[in-house]
C-alpha cells in the first residue's frame, strides 16, 4: 500500500523522492534527479518575468561602476535562464548547482543564449539593444551552497560578497530545519551594500504539506526580519514587528508578471543586510 499525506493523498513524485531523506542526503536527491532525466518538476522553460522587469525598471541602483560589474548569485541555478538572462543585463553571473549534469546543462544553454539572445530574456526591445554591448561573464559552479569551499571561484578569490543574489525555487526545495541555515549563509554571502530578491513561491501551499516544493507563506519574512526559524504553522504566519534578523526588507509587491505555477500568488520580496 503506497504511504500517504496526513490529507490522505498519496504523495507526488517529488515528495516520494526526499520522504526519508535527512539534511545530508539532500543534495544527492537534487543530483539523482538530473542524472535520471527528471528536470521538468522545476523547470520553466525561461528566465524570471518578474526578475526581468524588476531589474530594468532600476537602473540607477543596479549599475555597474566603469571598474567594476556587479556580481549576482543564482543558487540552485537550474539550467541556467537566469544567469544567461542577468549576464545580459551587465551582471557578472555565477550559477551555483550541486549537480554536475545540471551544471553542463546549464553551461550549454548560457553559451548558446549570449551568443543569440532569445526575446524572453527582456522586457523590451530597448534593452535587448543596449545588451548587445554589455554583456557580463558567466561562470557555473559545482558545489554545496552551504559549503565556504567555492567562494575562492569568484572574481579570483577576491570575494567581497554579492551586490544581487536571486532565489526563486532553492528554499522552497529545503527542508524547514534549513531555513535558518538559509537565512545565516545568504547574510555571509550578501555584499554590505547588496540586495537579496527573493520571488516567494509556493504562498498557496499549506505549511503543513509535505514537499518538496515546501509551502513559504510567511517564512521569508520569519527568518529574515524576525531571526525565526522559519518552522511555522498557518497561525504563526503574521507579520509582527519583533524584528531580530539580519535583514531589511526594502521591497515587497505582487509582480505584474510571473510563472503560471505561481497561481497568482508569487510575491517579490527585495532584502538588504542591516548596517
Amino acid at each position: 500500500m503506497a504511504e500517504t499525506t496526513e490529507s490522505g493523498q498519496a504523495p507526488s513524485r517529488l515528495v516520494s523522492h526526499f520522504l526519508n531523506r535527512d539534511r545530508n542526503d539532500q543534495s544527492s536527491g537534487w543530483a539523482e534527479l538530473w542524472d535520471t532525466d527528471q528536470s521538468d518538476f522545476w523547470d520553466r522553460g525561461k528566465p524570471s518575468p518578474a526578475l526581468i522587469d524588476w531589474i530594468e525598471s532600476q537602473p540607477e541602483v543596479l549599475r555597474s561602476t566603469p571598474n567594476r560589474r556587479l556580481k549576482a548569485l543564482i543558487p540552485g541555478c537550474g539550467k541556467g535562464y537566469d544567469v544567461a538572462m542577468l549576464a545580459l543585463h551587465g551582471f557578472d553571473v555565477y550559477g551555483l548547482d550541486v549537480s554536475q549534469k545540471g551544471i553542463e546543462t546549464a553551461r550549454a544553454y548560457a553559451t548558446a543564449e549570449l551568443e543569440e539572445p532569445s526575446p524572453y530574456n527582456f522586457a523590451s526591445e530597448d534593452t535587448c539593444d543596449l545588451a548587445k554591448n554589455s554583456i557580463g561573464i558567466v561562470k557555473f559552479i559545482q558545489s554545496d551552497f552551504f559549503q565556504r569551499d567555492w567562494e575562492k571561484e569568484v572574481a579570483g578569490g577576491d570575494f567581497e560578497g554579492f551586490d544581487l543574489i536571486y532565489d526563486y525555487t532553492f528554499l522552497c526545495a529545503l527542508p524547514p530545519a534549513m531555513r535558518k541555515d538559509w537565512a545565516r549563509r545568504m547574510s555571509e554571502l550578501l555584499a554590505p551594500s547588496g540586495i537579496l530578491i527573493c520571488l516567494e513561491f509556493p504562498l498557496y501551499k499549506d505549511l503543513g504539506a509535505p514537499g518538496p516544493p515546501w509551502g513559504l507563506k510567511g517564512v521569508h519574512w520569519n527568518i529574515l526580519a524576525k531571526g525565526g526559524d522559519g518552522i511555522m504553522d498557518e497561525n504563526s504566519a503574521s507579520e509582527t514587528r519583533s524584528l531580530h534578523g539580519l535583514f531589511n526588507r526594502v521591497v515587497y509587491f505582487q509582480p505584474p508578471r510571473s510563472y503560471e505555477n505561481g497561481k497568482g500568488t508569487d510575491m517579490l520580496s527585495c532584502w538588504k543586510l542591516k548596517k
